[in-house]
């Protein structure tokens, strides 16, 4: 049986990891190269891009574009962490209120470019080991915090003004990579002077994939019965509609096959990599040759029939 190769829209159901997913589907599909785009906690649900075969080559790349996400906020109740899946360790004790407007302004004030502390349960690695690895044994150490880009923050269905001891509100958020979601909930908080948590999340985007592309386990196992899986199966190319794409011309064959360094194509003057293939399938990406200018060097190359056939 051979190998498939592209990439995958899985909708990672709630309760499972990253791992888990990319496990199973190396037993449905009997094939060991797949790799996962970026881990999805385990209560989260929604679009994972699952890259198979060659497409494992380009996962950064997937990962690296924005995410989007719809999410459930509760301002009265901050958790150990920051999600609901953690501890209680503040609440507020009376009711409170907000209005239509002030959330609004809260959500132009976390619009741009903000400082985020990843959360002490997180992946993060200080000091060789994971935060969340610090948290299971009580300690809390300094991370450093970095800057993130929220997008676009949009309020769903919401009413005038909210009043109680406990306020849940929904938004979508279209950020970059890295952002902790969880910690956009506390940010909302913190505007309010109020302990904040995520109540729920669910990405409904990823990689350039939305959540009408993405396909569950049983889906794809059904499809694969029927014969019909190749067809929710993206191509690698895909993941490289950010750049330019150029075909190789048919003298200069045998150099970008072997991977050679070469004169720098003048679209490397406006972006950081060229795609260049044959018949619209891409053979290899380039970049700026980071020692030797006005030349350029592969930072991917894919076994491509094209080239082979050529």
């Amino acid at each position: 049986m051979a190998e498939f190769e592209g990439i995958l829209p899985l909708w990672k159901e709630a309760g499972m990891t990253s791992h888990d997913c990319v496990f199973k589907l190396r037993k449905l599909l009997k094939m060991k190269r797949i790799g996962h785009t970026g881990t999805l906690d385990p209560d989260v649900e929604g679009v994972l891009p699952i890259c198979l075969g060659q497409a494992t080559k380009v996962a950064e790349y997937v990962m690296a574009q924005g995410k989007s996400y719809r999410t459930v906020v509760s301002l009265g109740i901050s958790t150990t962490t920051e999600d609901a899946s953690g501890e209680i360790v503040d609440q507020v004790t009376a009711p409170f209120s907000i209005t239509k407007e002030q959330l609004q302004q809260a959500c132009k004030q976390l619009t741009g470019t903000i400082i985020q502390t990843p959360p002490m349960y997180s992946a993060v690695k200080v000091d060789g080991r994971r935060l969340y690895e610090y948290a299971r044994e009580g300690k809390v150490i300094d991370r450093p915090s970095r800057e993130v880009t929220i997008h676009q923050l949009d309020l769903v269905e919401v009413p005038d003004t909210w009043t109680g001891e406990t306020i849940d509100f929904t938004i979508d958020v279209s950020c970059s990579k890295g952002t902790y979601i969880r910690t956009l909930a506390v940010q909302f908080g913190d505007i309010f002077g109020v302990p904040a948590h995520m109540k729920k999340l669910v990405r409904t985007k990823a990689g350039g994939f939305n959540s009408e592309e993405a396909k569950t386990l049983s889906e794809l196992s059904e499809m694969l019965e029927n014969e019909t899986f190749s067809s929710v199966l993206q191509p690698i190319e895909r993941a490289l509609e950010q750049w330019p794409y150029h075909e190789i011309p048919e003298e200069l064959e045998k150099a970008f096959s072997n991977g050679q360094v070469l004169p720098a194509h003048t679209d490397l003057e406006f972006h950081d990599k060229i795609v260049v293939g044959k018949q619209g399938v891409a053979h290899a990406v380039y970049r700026a040759h980071p020692e030797k200018p006005g030349f350029m060097k592969p930072e991917k190359m894919f076994i491509r029939s094209e080239m082979e056939n050529s």
